[in-house]
């Protein structure tokens, strides 16, 4: 009788733990990895950007803003101050996610997350949601330090955390997209200063589209980065200078093409132990 107790208690330790259709204790576990590695060194991931947008806002009041300048109706700190928070919300999305797979591959430490029951989708909403947390915390921080200086109001908040989210998203997706398709940290500097520097910069960011010339305002247009900053900035000033719901459609659409082309990427393992 103590045999056969013993021996059902050891099948049923060697019994593979039920999981259910999402493993939610793994899932959890990386998100926790991720949002924790950024944390251990605050004082680079959060800390120094919000130094850096600070400088980009003292740089461009001082250069353009002493004299009480205008962009439309609202005063260029008020305009400005919403660009920047997004442009770093951005760049410190796509910087988590990037950063996080370079690194694990280039230390042979990626075998560590592969080897667990975790799907695809599973990994992808761990390592997406690292990147949009890191940036929501970085975007929040930058807020609170411009408001002492620029005291502006949140009149639509809904549109500012939608496009603050979808737009962290898009740059989460983007930073696996590149963690992915990178082979050493050089890559991930050329897609840094060759695609996402620059898109964010001729976004408006620094300046309204409307007061470009035609033929760049249609350009501006095909921009996605244009979209998340004037929507943003919307929640904040009450003024966008394109469509509001062209940009939501955008965004999304971007979105889900991101994710199901990632998700392709990680179910076929590309480059994932490269």
């Amino acid at each position: 009788m103590a045999d056969t107790s013993a021996s059902r208690r050891e099948a049923r330790a060697l019994d593979p733990r039920p999981l259910g259709p999402i493993n939610w204790i793994g899932l959890w576990t990386l998100y926790q990895k991720e949002v924790w590695r950024f944390f251990k060194v605050g004082t680079q991931t959060v800390a120094a950007p919000v130094v850096t947008t600070l400088l980009f806002l003292a740089v461009f009041v001082l250069a353009m803003g002493r004299g009480g300048a205008m962009i439309g109706e609202v005063p260029f700190m008020e305009f400005l101050a919403p660009g920047l928070v997004m442009m770093a919300i951005t760049q410190n999305a796509f910087a988590n996610t990037s950063s996080s797979l370079m690194i694990g591959k280039v230390q042979g430490n990626i075998v560590d997350v592969l080897m667990p029951p975790l799907g695809p989708g599973e990994l992808m909403l761990a390592w997406a949601g690292g990147g949009v947390t890191r940036g929501l915390v970085v975007g929040l921080a930058t807020a609170l330090a411009m408001w002492v200086v620029v005291p502006f109001q949140v009149p639509h908040p809904g549109f500012a955390l939608f496009y603050a989210v979808a737009g962290s998203l898009m740059l989460a997706l983007l930073g696996v997209l590149g963690g992915l398709w990178a082979v050493k940290f050089d890559h991930l500097s050329a897609m840094t200063n060759f695609v996402i520097t620059p898109l964010a910069f001729l976004s408006g960011t620094f300046y309204s589209v409307e007061r470009l010339p035609e033929a760049w305002r249609f350009v501006a247009h095909f921009n996605p980065f244009f979209y998340m900053i004037d929507g943003f900035r919307y929640g904040f000033i009450g003024h966008a200078d394109g469509d509001l719901p062209t940009g939501i459609a955008v965004l999304i659409a971007i979105n889900l093409g991101l994710w199901l082309l990632v998700d392709g990427l990680v179910r076929r393992g590309y480059r994932l132990k490269a």
